[in-house]
């Protein structure tokens, strides 16, 4: 039923999920969150609005006083808005309170009137009555009572001084102080409260963090001197290269599948695939998603990345660097995976009696055998989700507290719902990526039901309309929803402008992905400008690491990647030392002259960062910007100083700019120091 004081199209609230039941909607420990209501009566009166936050034990925040937003379309019309932050994690909520104002109402008419000359002494003496209603309020035991009330008391004695000039009387009335009370202490008529609407808390690892993905095999991994053969890296190996990681100044070390691997139909380099009857050859190591063989599952390492007491060290010394370690949850199985033998029912059948592959025509992928969740008991003991939950809690318990989830849109969404509910309650610290590169309606519900996180396309968008499109969306439109991870590379998508762009394309897609989102990845051999596809037309990497053991000199990094390992390393402190790169919700896209040359900004109190990119990574672009001053919290007309992060360069700027960018230095990351 619509309140006395009807509150429509509250935001963020999110829609019933698939179980039914209202979700949460997302937010971080930290993070500023802006709530909005269209708010409205019958006739002409004033209203006034205020945000109460809940927190999980039960008590109320203070109220923040909602502000009504200019109207720029039909859709801003009686649009109120306050930001708020919750101060820890959990499950929290929030109330819209709104009220017919007396105050504003008689403020508003009173400034008409009186000047003109009509019903002046009523409109003083219906003030007046108002001003009393509010001095009963005031605690007169407090210091700021007192205050309250000897100002209330004054604008009491003007209103109804028939001696005083009318015009200083009113004065009085419109005073600062006096406003400043009213606001702190209003009339509330006809109040209407809308909600508890949910929120979900997390900790600032969901929202902020920079990923670096490499495959422990082959980290370490070396060519036998006498054989010419690959030998694979190991846990060992791979924790070698941690230090360099940590350096580079990344959070999370995401790996792959680090289980046994099919021997069954295993995939050999390139994507090859063994005729019927030939041996598996001994420097086929087949691809990490193809999970499962006689030396286990899921829960199981492979042998040649040692055990689990070596992964146990992997992630200590992981940990001693300041890196969590991420791990791939793939829920498929080689055709040798136990799970196949002791659990059928758990995959797809086809009419002849085989279990069916994966397949995503024209590509198949006959080392893969998806599981079926068509089973709904998931809290059967025998149940396939139950050994999910399962085998998620073992590595949990090995220190792994995040998990990048292989594919999720390929699994029921209601299943992901009672995995996340799961360890949430239990372990509300872990948390989950979503690879899901499909359809916007999956993507954003599997958001919506619990993923932390989401892999998103910002992959294809490089022209200078769709990353604006795109960077007001996941920060605006979906930030309540999905929260965004910008990858510049994985092991599956090798964009075409990386194919062709040379080292200029790795620069400007490595500081679009660390600046425009606070959550950004990259997977290794990026920072060596790694550009070969198997294939014209292709996204897939020639001699995939998907499929074989990659053997790099990691010790030629700066000059085989064009100073690219310095540069991430500049990004990554520059999102750390500045507040406002680590929020999602405060991004503004600015205006340029070129179709080539993209600009917004981000702020967070008095840290304010714009970033000025040359999206072309051929040429130099030129071009003059056009900045939003009030979006910055910057007066029309000033002048400022911007000193960019990436060169040290400083420069004086105003409203309009002009930029020159070349592809040796494709961006301006701009902190705004303060007026020139």
């Amino acid at each position: 039923m619509v309140g006395r004081i009807p509150v429509i199209d509250v935001t963020p609230v999110l829609e019933a999920g698939p179980a039914g039941g209202r979700l949460p909607a997302k937010a971080s420990l930290g993070e500023p969150l802006p709530v909005r209501a269209t708010v409205f009566r019958e006739g002409h009166d004033k209203l006034g609005a205020e945000v109460v936050l809940v927190a999980p034990d039960g008590s109320r925040r203070d109220p923040v006083r909602m502000r009504l937003l200019p109207v720029t379309d039909r859709h801003s019309v009686d649009r109120y808005e306050a930001w708020v932050q919750p101060d820890s994690t959990g499950p929290w909520a929030f109330e819209v309170h709104a009220w017919s104002d007396p105050v504003a109402t008689w403020q508003h008419a009173a400034g008409i009137k009186i000047p003109a000359g009509l019903d002046v002494e009523l409109m003083f003496a219906e003030g007046a009555l108002l001003l009393e209603r509010v001095l009963a309020g005031v605690p007169k035991r407090t210091k700021a009572g007192k205050a309250d009330a000897e100002i209330l008391k004054a604008a009491l004695s003007a209103a109804r001084d028939t001696d005083r000039p009318v015009e200083a009387r009113l004065a009085q009335l419109e005073s600062p102080e006096l406003q400043a009370v009213l606001t702190a202490r209003p009339l509330r008529d006809l109040l209407t409260v809308e909600g508890p609407f949910e929120l979900y808390v997390d900790r600032q690892r969901a929202l902020f963090g920079s990923w670096y993905e490499f495959f422990p095999r082959s980290e370490g991994a070396r060519l036998d001197p006498e054989t010419g053969a690959v030998v694979s890296g190991t846990f060992r190996t791979a924790a070698e290269r941690l230090p360099a990681v940590a350096q580079m100044g990344f959070d999370i070390i995401y790996l792959p599948p680090i289980h046994p691997i099919g021997e069954v139909n295993r995939k050999g380099p390139n994507n090859a695939v063994l005729a019927a009857g030939e041996p598996l050859p001994a420097d086929w190591a087949g691809s990490p998603w193809a999970i499962g063989s006689r030396f286990g599952g899921h829960d199981a390492i492979h042998p040649d990345l040692g055990t689990l007491a070596d992964f146990d060290a992997f992630v200590d010394r992981a940990r001693g660097l300041g890196l969590e370690v991420a791990l791939d949850l793939a829920l498929q199985a080689a055709p040798d995976h136990p799970w196949v033998a002791a659990h059928p029912e758990w995959f797809t059948t086809r009419a002849d009696g085989s279990i069916a592959y994966a397949e995503n025509p024209p590509k198949k992928y006959q080392d893969i055998y998806p599981v079926n969740f068509d089973a709904h008991d998931y809290d059967h003991p025998e149940s396939l989700a139950t050994e999910v939950l399962r085998v998620v809690r073992h590595w949990m318990d090995h220190g792994v507290r995040i998990f990048r989830v292989d594919n999720p849109h390929t699994k029921p969404p209601a299943f992901w719902q009672w995995l996340l509910a799961k360890v949430r309650e239990s372990d509300p610290d872990v948390l989950f990526l979503s690879e899901a590169f499909t359809k916007p309606p999956m993507l954003q519900t599997l958001g919506a039901i619990g993923f932390h996180q989401s892999y998103t396309y910002f992959t294809w968008r490089v022209t200078k309309e769709d990353l604006e499109e795109y960077l007001l969306e996941v920060s605006h439109e979906s930030a309540h929803r999905v929260r965004p991870n910008f990858w510049v590379n994985t092991p599956d998508i090798l964009h075409e402008f990386l194919q062709y762009g040379g080292p200029a394309a790795f620069r400007i897609r490595a500081v679009l992905a660390a600046t425009g989102s606070p959550s950004w990845g990259m997977y290794a051999g990026y920072e060596l400008c790694e550009h070969l596809a198997v294939r014209p037309g292709s996204e897939e990497y020639l001699d995939s690491e998907k499929y074989q053991v990659r053997v790099r000199d990691w010790s030629r990094a700066e000059e085989t990647g064009h100073g690219l390992p310095s540069y991430v390393t500049r990004l990554n402190r520059v999102r750390r030392a500045h507040p406002a790169l680590q929020l999602l919700r405060n991004l503004t896209v600015h205006a340029t002259d070129s179709e080539h040359v993209l600009c917004f900004s981000k702020s967070a109190g008095e840290d304010r960062v714009i970033v000025v990119v040359n999206l072309d990574p051929h040429q130099a672009r030129e071009t003059m910007v056009h900045l939003d001053l009030p979006a910055l919290r910057l007066a029309p007309g000033g002048s400022f100083v911007v000193r960019d992060e990436m060169t040290g360069s400083a420069w004086t700027w105003g409203e309009h700019n002009y930029v020159r960018l070349d592809p040796a230095q494709p961006a301006h990351v701009l902190t705004v120091e303060g007026s020139a």
